[in-house]
């Protein structure tokens, strides 16, 4: 069944809910209340990477995160850290966190790859093609489809070139990055396509695209909540490994729906 990645960021300037959980306490008492909700995994990340977001340094990011990995991990709960930086990886690993999820797919940091590699940890490896300032600028394709596909097996065999096993890599088609609004939606329908048999994540919730498509563009990102579960629904049924959402719960259920929904088509055989 399709696994719940449950959002925290750690931010003062995230595009959705920069500024909730910007401190230590509350942002444990936000992941611990995720994971009771039914995330199955709590993604932590000290860097804002909406459009136009500037970079904050090495130790800001390190300052706001690894307190916040340590705390959780030793509460039981499994924790991905969200990151562009190696050093950053690896405090957060040494902390307990137990996937490293990079939205440049390791380009950010040439050492990143390594560093996963030699962690030995799960790495989600999403499509990227710019930082947060630049980003909506490479939003250029011909065939988003077959551009993103064959960018991410670069991404794939940089990856394989350092060591990291097959069976540790996610991708991740990056919706939103360098994707400004119908350049999404192919990568959506057409997942089998550019994920060349590995383990998929998409983290679509209340993204610009979502508000666009919903005839509400320039909607406050919460009311995209249902838009979003609409999404959660149709990756859970398109067998995907796992979705990011800021709201368990109704991810939970749209995945229980989808998965009686499957599990009635195939009952008869």
């Amino acid at each position: 069944m399709t696994l719940v990645m449950g959002i925290l960021n750690v931010t003062p300037d995230s595009f959705s809910d920069g500024g909730r959980w910007d401190t230590p306490h509350a942002a444990v008492d936000r992941g611990v209340a995720l994971a009771a909700a039914g995330a199955q995994v709590v993604d932590v990340g000290g860097e804002s990477t909406r459009p136009g977001a500037a970079r904050v340094s090495p130790e800001e990011e390190l300052d706001r995160v690894v307190p916040v990995v340590t705390r959780l991990a030793a509460q039981g709960i499994a924790v991905s850290i969200d990151t562009m930086r190696a050093a950053t990886a690896r405090a957060a690993v040494a902390a307990g966190a137990t996937i490293v999820n990079d939205v440049s797919g390791g380009l950010a940091d040439p050492h990143m790859a390594g560093t996963v590699a030699e962690l030995g940890v799960d790495f989600v490896c999403m499509h990227w093609r710019a930082h947060s300032p630049h980003m909506d600028a490479a939003d250029s394709y011909v065939d988003v489809v077959a551009e993103v596909r064959d960018e991410l097996a670069a991404r794939i065999d940089a990856l394989f070139a350092a060591g990291v096993a097959r069976e540790r890599i996610i991708v991740d088609p990056g919706l939103g990055f360098a994707k400004v609004g119908d350049s999404n939606w192919p990568l959506l329908a057409n997942i089998e396509e550019w994920s060349m048999g590995l383990r998929v994540l998409i983290g679509a919730s209340r993204k610009r695209f979502l508000g666009a498509a919903i005839g509400r563009p320039q909607s406050d990102p919460t009311d995209r909540e249902a838009a979003t579960t609409a999404i959660t629904a149709l990756a859970a049924a398109s067998g995907v490994w796992g979705v990011r959402v800021h709201e368990v719960g109704p991810a939970r259920d749209a995945i229980a729906v989808a998965s009686a929904w499957e599990n009635a088509r195939y009952a008869g055989g």
